[in-house]
């Protein structure tokens, strides 16, 4: 199964990134610690969008830098580009191909701001639109479902943070794909887990902070994969209404991380546990965490992402077999999509 070799991929992925030498990633901590800049604009769809949501996260807590989710529809089909002063631009596509991504990266050289492609093909044409080109490494990857590319992405984004830093990456990152390969080991129990959720039609996902990007990733791959109605959520937004809908046996699908907001994130789980007596499951590094659980191996927390995700992927491809839903052959998908 090419989906599953490309799941097993992701230490070895990870750990090339982090043993090469990136002067992309170099080139992107430049562009982004220059004077002029003062937030970023990135623009991504799909899985790429999810790596954004990363991104937001750990270059505003990390690195001070503001970060929007462009709208590429305003810069393409509207035709009315917003200024963007004081903005470095930022493309994030596996492919480098769809239209509407490239035109947000080309407005940004229009209007003569910093550009940077984060991308598995550096010959791409938005790698020949970009200032600086940051590289996936993850070689080919030919299931529709992205997995090893994502995992790349989150790392070089945390590459360029540490880079922005000026600190020394192998010290602060090297444990990722020691994570990531524990969570392979993990396997047998995550089918499991899998297993009792056969029946799932729709549930809920919820993440916060930097998992926040998670919960939407592993929705996305219950979409796409196993044909599940998944909805993320921010933890705190669920309280704001989406709580409503939950009922018994409801499947609700959570991500924990150890971390500032540890402590509202399991009051949110304790809650729809005992108010709804809902169906759940958390992906999590904490033993605190009730009901079922998928454990995964503690990193720091704005690391987390990585080794959940991967738990989050077998999971999905493990529910597509339970609902008879080949994953290798998601109905209407291609490997790259074009959007304009």
């Amino acid at each position: 199964m090419t989906l599953r070799s490309e799941i097993d991929e992701q230490p070895a992925v990870l750990t090339r990134l982090l043993t090469g030498t990136s002067s992309g990633v170099a080139a992107a901590a430049r562009l982004l610690g220059s004077a002029d800049v003062r937030h970023v604009v990135i623009a991504a769809r799909g899985t790429s969008d999810n790596a954004a949501r990363y991104a937001k996260y750990v270059w505003g807590t990390r690195n001070q830098l503001p970060v929007t989710l462009a709208a590429p529809s305003v810069y393409g089909a509207y035709a009315s580009p917003p200024s963007l002063g004081a903005a470095a631009v930022v493309g994030i596509s596996q492919s480098g191909q769809s239209p509407d991504i490239r035109s947000v990266v080309a407005e940004g050289k229009r209007q003569g701001r910093p550009t940077i492609a984060i991308t598995n093909d550096v010959d791409s044409p938005l790698a020949e639109l970009a200032d600086a080109v940051v590289p996936m490494h993850a070689g080919p990857e030919l299931s529709v479902a992205a997995t090893k590319t994502y995992t790349a992405t989150l790392l070089n984004i945390a590459l360029i943070s540490t880079a922005l830093e000026g600190a020394d990456h192998s010290q602060i990152l090297g444990a990722v794909p020691e994570a990531a390969a524990g969570v392979l080991d993990e396997t047998p129990g995550i089918v499991d887990a899998a297993g009792a959720f056969g029946a799932t039609r729709d549930c809920v996902v919820l993440g916060r902070g930097y998992n926040y990007s998670t919960a939407f990733e592993w929705a996305l791959k219950l979409q796409e994969m196993a044909y599940v109605l998944a909805h993320p959520f921010s933890v705190a937004d669920f309280a704001h209404g989406p709580f409503a809908l939950l009922e018994p046996e409801f499947p609700v699908l959570a991500v924990v991380a150890d971390g500032p907001l540890l402590d509202s994130t399991l009051a949110m789980l304790d809650r729809v546990r005992a108010e709804r007596d809902v169906n759940l499951l958390s992906i999590t590094n904490d033993r605190r965490t009730p009901g079922p659980t998928v454990m995964v191996p503690r990193v720091d927390e704005w690391l987390s992402p990585i080794p959940a995700i991967v738990a989050g992927q077998i999971f999905a491809m493990t529910l597509a077999g339970a609902r008879g839903i080949d994953p290798e052959q998601p109905r209407g998908l291609t490997k790259v999509t074009r959007t304009t």
